[in-house]
């Protein structure tokens, strides 16, 4: 009999063009600030340095964070850390803001995550992935606070899905 290894986890299918944007974005302003900086005759050591920095502060302000997800995990990487909690084992979902929203999502262990809901509606995978996950959560009594705004959520995925679905065979 053999053994099946494990599935890779779901990974934001986006994110290596956005990251590829931000690469792109941070070199052309650097690329940019040094010409015009050396063409106004004013480029030094020092100002090259803080041109680059600044660069690199682009970079870092447009890379989006990468979201994956497995059987009971997701996990948020930024540059500087990697938050993970246990879908099977939340205790709240939360959703803040209106126009900009984002989903706080806490486990039993305290961990929490922030999550832009817009990642969710990308990939399918990464939804599945969650929505199993709360299920179990609620099978076994812990999430106490956020069912109902996952079933909407839901809802809302699943319609977006079906309408993207229906304009792609050309029936909408």
């Amino acid at each position: 009999m053999e053994r099946s290894t494990p599935a890779a986890p779901a990974c934001d299918r986006h994110w290596p063009g956005s990251a590829r944007f931000a690469v792109g974005c941070g070199l052309v302003f650097c690329a940019m600030s040094l010409l015009v900086d050396w063409d106004g005759g004013t480029l030094t050591p020092l100002r090259a340095l803080l041109w680059s920095v600044l660069s690199a502060a682009v970079f870092a302000i447009l890379l989006p964070p990468r979201v994956s997800a497995g059987p009971g995990w997701l996990a948020v990487r930024t540059l500087s850390r990697r938050l993970v909690v246990r879908t099977d084992a939340l205790t709240v979902v939360r959703q803040y803001g209106s126009v900009s929203s984002h989903l706080v999502l806490r486990d039993v262990h305290g961990h929490i995550l922030e999550l832009d809901p817009r990642v969710l509606a990308a990939n399918p995978l990464i939804w599945h992935e969650l929505d199993t996950g709360i299920r179990r959560s609620l099978e076994h009594g812990t999430l106490s606070h956020g069912a109902d705004l996952i079933d909407r959520l839901g809802r809302r995925i699943d319609d977006e899905t079906a309408q993207a679905v229906l304009r792609e065979s050309g029936l909408l």
